[in-house]
């Protein structure tokens, strides 16, 4: 495909809430396990991110806010002081290189363990235990039943995702994405396989739907509209999810969100060409934000610049890569150059501490980006 930056929206600025942005390109929002024990965010994790920081946006990875919502160890929190402390100097760290952050929200449901979360057993819709091992300090364990959630306990997680925007923002954030995605804890409620309750918030589309309402509404009330996304993945299955009624789910959850002019809506492994994207962008008419599926275990050649013209070309309006982005700090100017990019080293850098695998990709070079076509 010959598309120049001359004429690809890829690079051309866009309006996002109360941001103006420079380019269409979004760093999605990827658990990369460097923070301390506690969730706190690290220096290390301000490099990694301010050299990012020419993304139009970047979406820093899932923060859990509250403690028994930990997935993993060393994954990021939003929920003490010292957690925004460490936050804010990663959204100085952002600001200071010209970037703009927003801050996922994630609660992980049943995809946790005691060990990853003080000995606090996993919360969810229903006691139905994730069909898969857990990573936990000492290696992989099987997942435990969770405690179904009672009315009381939901009620406090709204709470607590309210709470924890507003400490994103204090954090230094422009705003968050509320994750209702991918098997945690907002899209096991949407699902009939992971939510079998028989009071409200189950049973009917209505009732599965009603607690990421509650949440999306209640961080809209403490932080505004305009600061707020929502992340979903219709049909997708991973973390074994069965929603079961996937065409009927997602418009009645949009519906019931129609009347709040949210910063974004993100979908996850967006087809183009899928009926439910589709329908999702003729009902959505906010802020799109599309992730397209890549491979996994490899970044393609052109650094995904292919599939996001594609996602662009069906109505999206912002592009949002993953790895391409972990392994290339400078992925707008190597998709705007079409210059080469970097692979992915090895899995087993991806989830552990330190600086390899992380904050030593290399950028281009000034010879590299004046030698490399500019298009596809």
């Amino acid at each position: 495909m010959t598309n120049t930056a001359a004429n690809s929206r890829l690079f051309a600025p866009a309006h996002l809430g109360t941001l103006d942005l420079p380019n269409r390109l979004v760093m999605a929002p990827m658990t990369r396990n460097r923070a301390t024990a506690d969730g706190t965010p690290t220096p290390l994790m301000a490099t990694y991110y301010a050299q990012r920081a020419t993304a139009g946006l970047i979406i820093a990875e899932a923060a859990t806010p509250n403690a028994v919502g930990r997935t993993y160890p060393n994954i990021t929190a939003i929920h003490t002081d010292a957690h925004v402390t460490g936050w804010r100097g990663v959204t100085d760290a952002v600001r200071a290189a010209g970037g703009r952050m927003f801050l996922q929200l994630q609660h992980g449901g049943r995809v946790g363990h005691p060990d990853n979360s003080g000995g606090l057993t996993p919360l969810a819709p229903s006691p139905i235990p994730l069909p898969d091992t857990i990573f936990t300090p000492g290696g992989h364990q099987e997942a435990v039943v969770p405690r179904e959630m009672t009315a009381a306990e939901v009620g406090a997680t709204v709470a607590d995702f309210a709470a924890a925007a507003r400490r994103a923002v204090d954090a230094g954030f422009a705003g968050v994405e509320v994750h209702g995605a991918n098997g945690y804890l907002l899209h096991q409620f949407l699902g009939q396989g992971t939510n079998r309750r028989t009071d409200g918030y189950g049973g009917s589309v209505a009732g599965r739907v009603r607690f990421v309402v509650e949440v999306v509404r209640a961080v809209v009330a403490e932080i505004g509209p305009e600061r707020v996304g929502l992340r979903l993945s219709p049909g997708i299955k991973v973390n074994g999810m069965d929603e079961g009624d996937t065409e009927d789910l997602y418009p009645a959850l949009l519906d019931a969100l129609g009347d709040l002019p949210l910063a974004y809506v993100h979908i996850v492994y967006a087809d183009p060409d899928s009926p439910v994207f589709q329908d999702i962008r003729k009902r959505w008419t906010g802020t799109l934000i599309a992730n397209p599926m890549l491979p996994r275990d490899q970044i393609p050649a052109d650094g995904g610049r292919h599939e996001a013209e594609r996602l662009l070309t069906a109505g999206a309006d912002l592009i949002s890569l993953g790895r391409p982005f972990l392994a290339n700090p400078d992925l707008v100017d190597r998709l705007r150059t079409g210059a080469p990019v970097n692979p992915v080293r090895g899995h087993g850098l991806m989830y552990v501490g330190g600086a390899k695998g992380y904050t030593d990709y290399p950028a281009l070079t000034e010879a590299d980006a004046e030698s490399a076509p500019e298009s596809f």
